[in-house]
């Protein structure tokens, strides 16, 4: 019921606000978070930038008063399921990381039913090869990078992360992957058994490919694993499991578990309007910070 009541606020201002009445609840709320003093402290520096070889796209957030660049980098993929979901709709958390003081690359990736895995995974080795290569001309620094994202996009963020092979078929180069944050994000959820996962996964002939559990390694970078017992989407075994796997080859992973936080509600606590719902952005902040220093 919270979930409906937020949901429909949310839609309430969009309409009060001229905007569309059938878009997306997370482009609801990047006008929300706008509407309520979100541009302020952050500024879209490139929009639409061209990447990769499949027409892909990506925005670039930074402070509006950066400081003395380079700024280390965070790349933030979104959900929806490897089926839906952009870049602009997702602007309320390029804006919440830059006020924090990093240089923020959201990008889109293709999606089924049009691919399957592990398409878009390309696609997000395919973004960090190019912010390696070319995000100094924008202020980022290539050497400090960290990846991070919520449900779907929290998987391309940690399997990227893991799976070292991927990023360097790309061109990119592994070592400069300081850190990476999942929020909400599946990890050990084979068998299949959601819609969406039988989807975009079921086509490949080794299941265990598809699962970031099993690229857990030693010297993977650091870690952090949010979840929540409200979350009915995805399970907190999955930042559960992956966590026990990492730490016992002698990886650093935490989990930060915000009770009864619900799936949706713990990416929306990156925006104003709903930052009261848990310090995600907050921690989130902290562990980035405390892995991309200098």
């Amino acid at each position: 019921m919270k979930r409906k009541l937020a949901l429909g606020g949310l839609a309430l201002v969009a309409a009060v606000g001229g905007a569309l009445a059938f878009t997306s609840p997370p482009r609801l709320l990047s006008y929300y978070d706008r509407a309520t003093g979100g541009t302020a402290g952050a500024q879209l520096v490139a929009e639409g930038v061209a990447f990769g070889s499949h027409g892909q796209t990506l925005d670039i957030w930074m402070p509006a008063e950066p400081a003395k660049p380079p700024l280390p980098v965070v790349i933030f993929w979104y959900g929806g399921g490897w089926a839906k979901g952009d870049r602009t709709s997702y602007a309320f958390a390029g804006r919440a990381l830059a006020r924090e003081g990093f240089l923020v690359v959201i990008p889109d990736y293709r999606k089924v039913p049009d691919v399957h895995f592990p398409a878009f995974l390309d696609d997000g080795a395919e973004a960090a090869a190019w912010v390696q290569r070319t995000i100094a001309q924008h202020g980022g620094d290539p050497e400090r990078i960290a990846f991070m994202g919520h449900s779907a996009g929290a998987y391309q963020a940690v399997m990227l992360a893991l799976e070292a092979k991927r990023l360097t078929a790309a061109g990119a180069d592994p070592a400069a992957i300081k850190a990476a944050v999942g929020l909400s994000g599946p990890y050990d959820f084979y068998p299949f058994t959601s819609e969406r996962s039988i989807a975009a996964m079921s086509q490949w002939p080794d299941p265990a490919e598809t699962q970031p559990i099993t690229f857990a390694r030693a010297d993977a970078p650091p870690l952090l694993l949010v979840t929540s017992d409200g979350d009915e989407t995805v399970r907190p075994k999955n930042a559960n499991n992956l966590a026990a796997k990492l730490q016992g080859l002698g990886a650093r992973a935490e989990v930060i578990n915000y009770g009864p936080l619900t799936h949706e509600e713990v990416v929306m606590a990156l925006s104003i309007p709903f930052r009261s719902k848990g310090p995600v952005l907050a921690d989130s902040a902290r562990f980035l910070r405390q892995h991309l220093a200098r």
